[in-house]
């Protein structure tokens, strides 16, 4: 994207990510990228490591760029984009927001206009820090197919990224966003067995943690029904149905299905506070 630019209101971790991601896969250069947050030094640091531009305020920023991702905490969306509200009616660049459980509607609200602004809102996971993110994207009726194309192509960038309607977010911060909190838990887990039957703890989750990425890797790769492959593992009279049973016998599914039911209905919950 030669002329591509894009700036960066707030440059926390998630920021960070999707900046070291982007310039390093060759979506744009590091001198399209401009960048504001109030800790200066780190910005400064951060952006002479990329050849980035280290923006004195918001304002700045958005003179600048075509694409302005709004990467703050929810809680102060609303100041955030009432301070640089004249520089982006007058821009209008394409608004991105990273912010969770901040729906379009609710940031085309805060700007009090008739005008047409441009949405995109993205919904990422932490994974996104190692370059195996997962996000959704979707836009408000301003955002045209090629602004939300250019979006997903983004965040492509460092993971995987999916148009979705915006009314499947919950479901999607439940599979994509909390999960990973679920995969962690379960990669503990085995490895603390492990370490129940003599097995060093780190080395124990080394092991877990290559069995995992390997079992995620080999549904990607096979195309394969994650049951077929359970098939293949599993061994007439074998120790691995053995332990499968076992699972079953405490509701391992059904377990599982209700932690993610459990995180959709807490997600649509605050999104109900918030329109209070």
């Amino acid at each position: 994207m030669k002329d591509l630019k894009i700036g960066f209101i707030g440059v926390g971790n998630m920021a960070s990510a999707i900046v070291e991601g982007i310039v390093a896969k060759e979506f744009v250069a590091g001198s399209q990228i401009y960048l504001f947050d109030i800790l200066t030094e780190k910005v400064q640091q951060f952006a002479g490591k990329l050849g980035a531009h280290a923006m004195n305020s918001p304002e700045e920023v958005i003179e600048n760029v075509d694409v302005l991702v709004l990467a703050v905490k929810p809680n102060i969306v609303r100041t955030a984009l009432l301070n640089a509200k004249a520089g982006i009616l007058e821009k209008q660049p394409l608004l991105v927001s990273i912010a969770a459980g901040t729906t379009t509607e609710a940031i085309y609200d805060i700007f009090e206009t008739d005008q047409p602004v441009k949405v995109v809102r993205v919904m990422p996971n932490v994974n996104a820090m190692v370059g195996e993110g997962a996000a959704a994207v979707c836009g408000n009726e301003f955002a045209s197919k090629e602004d939300i194309s250019l979006i997903v192509e983004m965040f492509n960038k460092i993971g995987r990224a999916w148009e979705l309607e915006e009314k499947n977010f919950s479901n999607f911060t439940a599979l994509a966003g909390s999960s990973p909190a679920y995969a962690y838990l379960f990669i503990d887990s085995i490895a603390r067995a492990g370490v129940k039957n003599g097995l060093p703890k780190d080395i124990a989750l080394e092991i877990a943690t290559q069995a995992v990425l390997g079992s995620a890797k080999m549904i990607e790769e096979s195309k394969e029904n994650p049951w077929t492959l359970i098939d293949r593992v599993c061994s007439p009279g074998g120790t691995t149905v053995a332990g499968l049973v076992e699972l079953e016998n405490n509701a391992f599914i059904s377990t599982v299905i209700k932690g993610i039911d459990a995180t959709i209905e807490k997600d649509l919950d605050l999104m109900n506070q918030a329109k209070k």
